[in-house]
């Protein structure tokens, strides 16, 4: 073999190896940490369950995704900081399952500027529905659909009597627009409006108002924790109200950190039933879990499990060689694409993904019920 064929063998071996470990960049920043640990875990579990089974089958047009995940502490500031680093120093090609309202609005301006979409995000922030923001593909419903049916529910079973409770900042003021509409929807006015600073919450004033208005419910529209200490100060202050919360907080580990106040509680959910495997997501997503040893799914996991399947669907269309722009094209492209039971679709005007909501109580054995 003379020198220029070893060359020629070298260069073609080193494009062999380079091709095998090309790899599909994808930026996440969430509350790994802090008041919202438990759901971005689990949803990040449940994405994880769809793209390791994905890269496993070698994995998106030859090249396996790699989720870079930064931690934001849930911390708006530290979010957009985050999103800089992903885009602009690790170029990952999308961003994915971002939590929060403040947070996720945090990093607009870096997706507009360098063009990058962001799927899932997994908030139902109306802000980030209408007007229709160019790079963000949502997955889930929104917040005030949520709200708005959690508050038609408790009129149907003839509460009066409603209070509601939210964090002072873009995501409670955004359920309480759903919520005044069930409300009005219902001919009722909520006996409460309580508002609360979401660094430093103090629930007892507020619990001691509840139980002295008597009232039959109360939404609260919060984060993980916040609801749980709120449930505690209720309870201490001798309110027996219905508490009912957002999806969320839909997450075993919400559950978990209820304690005894969990049985009873009411969570809106935008996803069907995780034991429905009459749902080709589900029982496809309850496969995967198995095959993996996690146990059951819950609601959370199939958010981010859905998000992945939405993700996974923009990179097979954009191509062998995709780039953030074959990506959003990609992605503006589907129509009626079957995630397994539920059909999503996108168009230039329209980036809503879907609009699924329903309601299930929390059991004596630590599970959601519907």
């Amino acid at each position: 073999m003379n020198q220029w064929t070893k060359l020629f063998a070298s260069v073609a071996l080193a494009t062999l190896v380079c091709t095998s470990q090309a790899q599909i960049l994808i930026g996440q920043t969430a509350g790994y940490s802090g008041q919202v640990a438990a759901g971005v875990k689990e949803t990040a579990d449940g994405a994880m369950l769809y793209i390791d089974a994905v890269n496993a089958k070698g994995g998106v047009n030859g090249q396996k995704i790699e989720l870079i995940s930064l931690d934001d502490k849930f911390d708006p500031k530290l979010a957009g900081e985050n999103a800089r680093t992903l885009i602009e120093e690790k170029n990952v090609l999308a961003m994915f399952l971002t939590r929060g309202t403040p947070h996720t609005e945090a990093m607009l301006p870096l997706l507009e500027k360098h063009g990058v979409a962001l799927v899932g995000p997994s908030t139902g922030a109306m802000v980030l529905h209408q007007p229709v923001r160019k790079y963000i593909f949502n997955v889930r419903a929104t917040y005030q659909r949520e709200a708005e049916k959690a508050m038609t529910h408790l009129a149907s079973m003839g509460m009066t009597r409603i209070a509601v409770v939210y964090s002072d900042d873009s995501f409670g003021a955004d359920g309480i627009i759903g919520a005044q509409k069930g409300l009005v929807a219902s001919k009722l006015t909520p006996i409460m409006l309580e508002k609360f600073n979401r660094a430093k919450p103090e629930f007892a004033p507020i619990a001691a108002k509840l139980a002295t208005a008597n009232a039959q419910a109360v939404l609260m529209i919060a984060s993980g924790s916040a609801v749980v200490d709120a449930g505690n100060a209720f309870r201490a202050a001798g309110s027996t109200a219905q508490i009912v919360t957002l999806s969320n907080n839909a997450s075993t580990g919400f559950i978990k950190s209820l304690g005894a106040n969990a049985r009873g509680m009411i969570v809106t959910q935008v996803y069907p039933n995780e034991r429905a495997v009459t749902y080709a997501m589900v029982k496809e997503a309850q496969d995967l879990a198995k095959a993996k040893g996690l146990g059951e799914v819950s609601p959370a996991m199939l958010e981010g499990f859905a998000a992945a399947k939405v993700l996974v669907e923009g990179l097979k269309r954009a191509g062998p060689k995709p780039t953030r722009e074959k990506i959003h094209a990609a992605l503006e492209s589907l129509r009626k694409f079957d995630l397994g039971g539920l059909e999503i679709s996108y168009a230039p005007d329209d980036h809503s993904g879907l609009d699924f909501a329903d309601l299930a109580i929390i059991g004596t054995d630590g599970k959601f019920r519907r």
